[in-house]
């Protein structure tokens, strides 16, 4: 085995593993005769027409469109695809559509977007897919949202994830369940995953997504998308991030190609560049050849992917190698114990809410109107709370770690999800709570490492499932190497060139 104990955990004694809707109207969908499912897409011969957003913005540029018209045109394919998606937690079309006139200004000037509902919008509710919040409008917008805004994207309205952003489908109790695109009978992942289903669907271009344990990246595995975690702080944090003893969270967006993700980076670097890293700049191609890249397809569990997932994964793996680059076949380097110390951590958030959740959200907030995922997260977090100490000292310590196996290669190659797109209901917020964390961990246990280090990571739609779904392949870096992914994913993507449901490939 090459470098599979680099990362690997000195097991600890005594611990056991933890293992708002859119307006409706018809709208034009393919649908498979007798069968309850159907792909969703609201491409059509308009403004928007089948493009990514740097060639809108390049129409845009030349006087070909108008901000108007293409603003229009993305609120008609909302309001299309709304029903079926159910991915529109909250919209502002009339307000998107006054700010679309004369509006050229930026990188991204007048491309629409979507905001996840994780991140105030001023004028629009700040729910988190949760009962629990009050239903207010926000009086200014997050820093973060700032900075999107800033590229001279304008926003359309907020998206739907599940509660408080903290499973891999977005089904909440609040707004229901957000079906895929290619298939409605299944999950669009989570958190992020209002925004992915309407982007692939072709409602914008690009929307905005954040990860704490893997939710661009998971929704973009889902939805055949390309989904990059940054760096932690290469891009204006969440709001709230100061209030966790280790800030795991890392802001970026969802698209259809490795382009908008590159353009979208170099732009919000102009708008707020990062304190802690020199600017990555524009991306605009493939680098060079002789990476070295680390390939597995088995979790820290021990427990081998999905025959899709794996074969994904492995076809990328040849496909390197016909590009130039050397790559290894390991096992999983890092072992259960960083899993499930990261599960553990993960009920912080719901549990810390119990707490200070008035002070955080004003006095409308209801902490008793959490779902039972969120309820069985704080209740574990509870029950594990003198371990804490350790657990926060061996997540703090894991950067160190995970950044000494990037002295021996460049990339590490996984899947993004050990399941292809898993049916809505699976993993939703009122299963057992044993039963959902015991599906959750299988299923997301390749995404949350790079949390924990902050380092970068970006998931490819490179693979398809038997069923014709979109299966992600992980390519993982240090911190500050978005310059190195970009330029690969550039490689990969013209080397094969992923569908859409525009009925083209980019």
């Amino acid at each position: 085995m090459v470098g599979g104990a680099i990362l690997a955990e000195i097991p600890r004694s005594g611990e056991q593993p933890l293992l708002r809707r859119s307006e409706s109207t018809s709208m034009p969908a393919m649908t498979t005769p007798g069968n309850s499912s159907h792909r969703v897409s609201a491409f059509a011969d308009d403004a928007l027409g089948s493009d990514d957003a740097v060639e809108i913005r390049r129409r845009l540029a030349a006087g070909e469109v108008s901000c108007t018209q293409i603003v229009s045109a993305a609120i008609e394919r909302a309001r299309a695809a709304g029903p079926a998606l159910n991915a529109i937690a909250h919209e502002r079309f009339d307000r998107a559509l006054e700010e679309a006139r004369g509006n050229n200004h930026g990188a991204f000037g007048g491309i629409p977007t979507f905001v996840k509902d994780t991140d105030a919008v001023e004028g629009l509710p700040l729910r988190m897919g949760s009962h629990a919040l009050p239903d207010a409008p926000q009086p200014k917008s997050s820093q973060f949202v700032k900075q999107l805004l800033g590229t001279g994207l304008i926003c359309l309205g907020k998206t739907t994830l599940p509660e408080l952003g903290l499973t891999a489908t977005t089904e909440s109790l609040a707004y229901g369940p957000t079906c895929n695109p290619w298939n409605t009978a299944h999950s669009t992942g989570g958190s992020s995953g209002g925004s992915a289903a309407l982007v692939a669907a072709g409602v914008v271009p690009l929307a905005h997504a954040n990860d704490g344990g893997g939710s661009i990246r998971i929704p973009a595995s889902c939805c055949g998308l390309v989904g990059l975690k940054p760096s932690r702080a290469r891009l204006v944090g969440a709001d709230g991030g100061r209030l966790f003893p280790i800030d795991i969270i890392s802001q970026g967006v969802v698209t259809r190609s490795v382009r908008d993700t590159a353009a979208f980076l170099a732009a919000a670097e102009q708008v707020k560049p990062s304190r802690r890293y020199a600017p990555v700049g524009m991306v605009e191609g493939a680098g060079g050849k002789g990476l070295r890249i680390a390939c597995f397809t088995d979790s820290a569990h021990g427990v081998e992917s999905h025959p899709d997932c794996t074969r994904a994964v492995v076809e990328t793996a040849e496909l390197c190698e016909s590009l130039g680059h050397h790559v290894d076949r390991i096992r999983c380097p890092y072992d259960e114990h960083v899993v499930d110390d990261f599960f553990a951590y993960w009920g912080f958030a719901p549990f810390g809410l119990g707490l200070v959740g008035r002070w955080v959200f004003g006095p409308g907030y209801d902490h008793s109107r959490i779902d039972a995922w969120s309820h069985g997260l704080a209740e574990q977090f509870r029950r594990n709370i003198w371990r804490m100490p350790g657990v926060l000292r061996r997540l703090r310590s894991f950067a160190q770690r995970y950044d000494a196996f990037f002295a021996r290669y460049d990339v590490l190659l996984s899947p993004t999800l050990a399941e292809p797109p898993m049916p809505l209901g699976y993993i939703s917020p009122d299963i057992p709570f044993a039963t959902a964390v015991e599906r959750v961990m299988r299923y997301a246990a390749f995404t949350p490492v790079q949390n924990l280090s902050g380092g970068a990571a970006i998931s490819l739609p490179l693979g398809r499932s038997a069923d014709d779904l979109p299966i992600g392949v992980q390519l993982g870096g240090d911190r500050g190497s978005e310059r190195r992914l970009l330029e690969l994913a550039y490689a990969l993507e013209e080397a094969r060139p992923w569908p859409t449901l525009a009925g083209n490939s980019h």
